[in-house]
């Protein structure tokens, strides 16, 4: 029996690769998936409708609308990539999943993208090295003062399991490389230190080196791939309290970026010389790079001690490590002047970043 998939921001940099892999598969019991695409606006509806899937205009703020969807095309897997940090989204739709499993009598599923950076210390995490087998929900729940992502967490596996919907939250570290969607091809985070840098004709840094996890988007979306295979296989995996996925293939070192990103920049006659130069202040870095100053530091210095386990364990294969990312920074620099074309923020209240 074939199944029903809904990825939302579909539009986005990561929902729109994850989108375009499903849509490629032509092996596997991805291949049988009926897939549906939810978007804003109807340019982003007729740009994805080359694909051949069935693209549905929605505003996952609209509790009916997005029943609607859910129940009309009879969807039994949620791919939420549309926001990390909106809990109203996340009522909406896992509910609509709780009522489709109970007209069907069928499983359903909420996979959610989260962000790793609330597993750092300037992300508010205290517990120190983490380990994605930890029992991190009861963790989660210990720490005072709300933190949005870290909210939207707990609620998602609190909801669905009122619900009776199986959840997984995965934690998206940086991610980088060009993007396969239709739509938005690049990150948000590298290409506004690439924007900020062209237009200072400088390359700054944070006065302190962080090394957050990052991963490449072609193994982020091999994961969710993967992932979505072991539903579709009903693999007894992970989930619920249980089902967090650290997706790291390496770590990001900012300062020997911001080093690389200066070299490549300076080629191309964009910035003024091969080298970096510190911030002259935080409030300064927020304000040039669109980022809001509360999380200026979690974004530009942490690094965490996150320690992925699950994935591999799911059998996850990353392709890229350090140094080739590293090696990649004109690439980075390349993809920005050419497809550069949507300014995203990582904040927006719906983002598809």
């Amino acid at each position: 029996m074939s199944q029903n998939i809904l990825i939302t921001g579909a539009a986005g940099y990561i929902g729109g690769s994850v989108l375009a892999e499903l849509a490629s598969r032509r092996n596997g019991l991805i291949k049988t998936l009926n897939i549906s695409a939810a978007v804003r606006s109807e340019e982003q509806a007729q740009s994805l409708s080359k694909l051949g899937v069935n693209v549905v205009r929605v505003d996952l703020r609209d509790e009916a609308a997005i029943s609607e969807v859910i129940l009309h095309n009879e969807i039994d897997i949620v791919v939420h990539t549309a926001s990390s940090r909106d809990p109203s989204l996340i009522t909406h739709i896992i509910k609509a999943l709780g009522r489709r499993r109970e007209v069907s009598g069928k499983e359903t599923y909420f996979i959610h993208s989260s962000v790793a950076t609330v597993f750092s210390e300037d992300g508010g995490w205290p517990f120190g090295e983490v380990r994605d087998t930890d029992p991190i929900f009861a963790k989660e729940k210990e720490i005072e003062g709300g933190h949005p992502v870290r909210e939207t967490n707990i609620l998602v596996t609190e909801e669905a399991k009122a619900r009776g919907v199986t959840s997984f939250i995965i934690a998206v570290p940086v991610v980088y490389g060009r993007g396969t969607g239709e739509w938005r091809k690049v990150s948000a985070n590298i290409p506004a230190y690439i924007r900020t840098s062209i237009a200072h004709k400088v390359v700054y840094k944070f006065d302190v080196d962080g090394h957050p996890p990052a991963v490449h988007i072609s193994d982020l979306v091999a994961f969710y791939a993967l992932l979505i295979e072991k539903i579709l296989q009903k693999e007894n995996i992970p989930k619920g309290e249980d089902g967090y996925y650290f997706v790291i293939a390496h770590r990001a070192p900012w300062w020997a970026i911001m080093q690389r990103l200066a070299e490549a920049l300076y080629a191309r006659g964009l910035v003024d010389e091969p080298k970096t130069q510190i911030w002259p202040s935080y409030d300064v870095a927020a304000e040039s790079l669109g980022f809001p100053r509360v999380y200026m530091k979690a974004i530009g210095t942490s690094s965490g001690q996150l320690v992925a386990v699950n994935a591999y364990r799911l059998g996850w294969q990353p392709k890229w490590d350090e140094e080739r990312f590293l090696d990649s920074m004109d690439d980075e620099v390349q993809s920005v002047l050419e497809l550069d074309t949507v300014k995203p923020s990582l904040f927006d209240p719906v983002s598809t970043s």
